[in-house]
């Protein structure tokens, strides 16, 4: 699963023709910060400043984020949390630069990045939702994630162990196409990323002195 990621760079939006965004974001993102999301509207392609955990509508407040930032694509339509949201298709993508997994060594965790070797974002498939909780407009999204048991790169990341989890990345060629989905069917984007495309490497995290429980997930 991937609760913590760079986003993308103003470098990267460019490079990319996308919109500028026109809203402050972290460098670094962990479950219930802000990140831009992606999406489609009426308009063109636009930004949102979403909650990095997704809240669905009946939430009495955004708690929960801590535990949404991931949706199996496989129970998108069957879970209360996501069900609504995938049946209107909400998809959208997290753009990154970097996302982080765990790759454990002596039954301890390492933070490794994964990213693409040209330097271009990483598009990860997302959904989102909008909701109202405690009087505030709340948008807010969750990494839509696939089983990795037999990708090359990413089944080496998670705990030892027979489930592994990848997020699943749009190509760039695809945006559009996933971005205009009128249907809930994702199975033809549910593909593990090329791993030609992409690399890894130890990150640790550098050290917070007012961390948070999340901010602890890694040991190094």
């Amino acid at each position: 699963m991937c609760a913590n990621f760079k986003p993308l760079t103003s470098q990267q939006i460019h490079d990319l023709g996308l919109p500028e965004i026109p809203f402050e974001y972290p460098e670094e993102v962990y479950p219930n910060y802000a990140t831009p999301l992606l999406f489609q509207s009426d308009q063109g392609l636009e930004w949102r400043s979403v909650n990095f955990g997704f809240i669905p509508k009946w939430a009495e407040d955004k708690t929960i984020g801590t535990k949404t930032y991931n949706a199996r694509n496989e129970t998108l339509l069957q879970k209360p949390t996501f069900a609504e949201a995938t049946a209107k298709c909400k998809f959208g993508v997290i753009p990154v630069s970097e996302f982080y997994e765990s790759k454990y060594f002596d039954n301890k965790p390492q933070r490794w990045g994964v990213r693409r070797k040209d330097g271009k974002a990483t598009f990860i498939a997302a959904l989102y939702e909008i909701a109202r909780v405690q009087d505030e407009i709340v948008r807010s999204a969750s990494m839509i994630t696939m089983d990795a048991i037999d990708h090359p790169m990413m089944k080496e990341f998670h705990e030892p162990g027979n489930i592994k989890r990848s997020v699943i990345v749009i190509p760039h060629e695809r945006l559009h196409e996933w971005l205009n989905l009128t249907q809930p069917d994702i199975r033809s984007f549910v593909q593990g990323f090329p791993v030609e495309e992409f690399e890894c490497s130890h990150v640790p995290k550098e050290r917070i002195k007012k961390a948070s429980p999340q901010l602890n997930f890694f040991d190094s």
